[in-house]
């Protein structure tokens, strides 16, 4: 008999409630519900909106409930870093504030004057790659700057905990998007409270890790009685996206690395234990967790997020314009060479994409690309350079060959940037499943369970139930 699990997967822009029907060899995917995910502006702060995704979520529970599905259980995954503080009596003190914000940046520099302790020493513990984005500058900024929110807050819970403690009513933090947020002692897979205390955070705040495959708890009777489903059990997948994505990665060794192509760009390979050396600290290289305990070394690389954001002021002009219409224009502009840095500053919240484009490559190729195809060939390229670079540093740090790269998630139906890939980093790329947040929440949910044995089991799971595409340098 088949079993239904629904999955809430949280992207840049929209959250989703997939159903995941499993029959005991294949799984079967049907959005339930999709909503928008926009971070609000609201007096010079960028904020989550975590009131109404969360009614959202209920939205997309009552559509299951109305069609009398029988779910046998429930799991979340979003993106890293963001956080909400939570008071004595559980409300939420404040509406989280969104990555985008710019808040983290100038907080390295403030916390080594204020402490004297620096990045290196930082990375030493928790193996994270740099980002102001991390949670780590998020929460110093409020300890110094709101320091009425955390002197009030009694718990710290990420997205996914966040959401899940709505549901159930428990506070966990999942291994896996804890480790996203440079608090996390790497090797030891437990808080860095050592490091944290000598930069006077609030380690009281933190909620007991619970790792993937582990049952969170179940519906609470609020949500129950709004919804219309039973006492569903809510299950702790690799509730960062993604961990989840690469769980439903059918990597074939140690050898295949993984790139997850979305908004983000996360290109790295499979480890047993964590690489924390001044190879991987120079190539900023982050380690987090993964799920059955694995550590995802890897690089985070703007990935299609410029492009998102290109369409999304060309739609405004020319609603014709979309993904693919602009993919055929960049392949048509093969005249275009020279490229931008996807991860330069410059593109992480600019108010005119295309203005930043142009005026980036004038500054560093001194080239004004005019056209669509221009503009975003100039994108493509530096986005497949970084992946190149990337590989060279895998190669480099951990002293192996990378074979193969299996690209997942929704980047990969754009069948031009899978071809450009193979080209430029000289490696076979398997695409496929599209699909793969949802598919590795899924996937924890049914070890949860009982019905795979492992992630190994879970990845022939995926090789049944997805179409895959191979790529092959030219």
């Amino acid at each position: 008999m088949a079993t239904a699990h629904l999955a809430f997967d949280f992207g840049a822009s929209n959250g989703r409630l997939m159903l995941g029907t499993y029959d005991g060899s294949k799984i079967a995917l049907e959005e339930i519900h999709r909503f928008p995910n926009e971070p609000v502006w609201f007096r010079g702060r960028y904020y989550l909106d975590f009131l109404r995704l969360f009614h959202e979520m209920k939205v997309g529970l009552k559509k299951v409930a109305q069609r009398g599905i029988k779910v046998h259980s429930i799991g979340i995954d979003t993106w890293g870093v963001d956080f909400g503080l939570l008071d004595k009596q559980g409300h939420l003190l404040a509406n989280p504030v969104n990555y985008r914000d710019d808040r983290g940046r100038g907080m390295l520099e403030e916390m080594e004057r204020d402490t004297g302790i620096g990045l290196e020493e930082i990375y030493s513990v928790t193996g994270n790659q740099y980002m102001t984005i991390n949670s780590l500058f998020q929460l110093y900024y409020d300890a110094k700057y709101r320091p009425h929110l955390v002197e009030q807050a009694d718990a710290l819970l990420f997205t996914p905990d966040l959401f899940a403690y709505a549901l159930t009513g428990e506070k966990c933090s999942e291994y896996t998007i804890a480790s996203t947020s440079q608090m996390l002692d790497a090797r030891r897979r437990t808080w860095a409270r050592d490091l944290l205390e000598r930069l006077n955070l609030p380690v009281r705040l933190l909620q007991p890790i619970i790792m993937p495959g582990k049952m969170w708890g179940e519906l609470k009777k609020d949500v129950r009685d709004e919804t219309g489903l039973d006492a569903v059990p809510v299950v702790a997948v690799g509730s960062h996206d993604t961990a989840s994505a690469v769980c439903a990665a059918p990597l074939e060794s140690r050898s295949s690395a993984y790139l997850s192509c979305g908004t983000w760009s996360l290109l790295g390979v499979e480890l047993d234990q964590p690489m924390i050396s001044s190879a991987s600290y120079q190539r900023s290289f982050t380690n987090e967790g993964g799920v059955e305990n694995t550590i995802r070394y890897l690089k985070n690389i703007t990935g299609l997020w410029i492009i998102q954001q290109l369409r999304k002021k060309w739609a405004d002009s020319d609603p014709t314009i979309g993904y693919g219409e602009i993919s055929r224009a960049a392949q048509d502009a093969s005249h275009i060479t020279y490229a931008i840095d996807p991860n330069h500053e410059s593109f992480i919240a600019p108010l005119d994409m295309e203005e930043a484009v142009v005026q980036f490559c004038k500054a560093r190729h001194g080239q004004q690309p005019k056209t669509i195809g221009e503009i975003s060939r100039a994108v493509y390229n530096g986005i497949v350079q970084e992946y190149r670079c990337t590989v060279e540093g895998l190669e480099e740090t951990l002293e192996m060959e990378v074979d193969c790269i299996n690209m997942v998630g929704g980047g990969i139906q754009d069948e031009f940037l899978c071809q450009l890939t193979a080209d430029v980093v000289g490696r076979p790329v398997v695409a496929g499943p599209v699909e793969a947040s949802v598919t590795g929440n899924i996937l924890m949910q049914l070890k949860a369970l009982g019905y795979i044995r492992d992630v190994a089991e879970g990845r022939k799971v995926v090789e049944c139930s997805f179409a895959l595409k191979e790529y092959r340098p030219r």
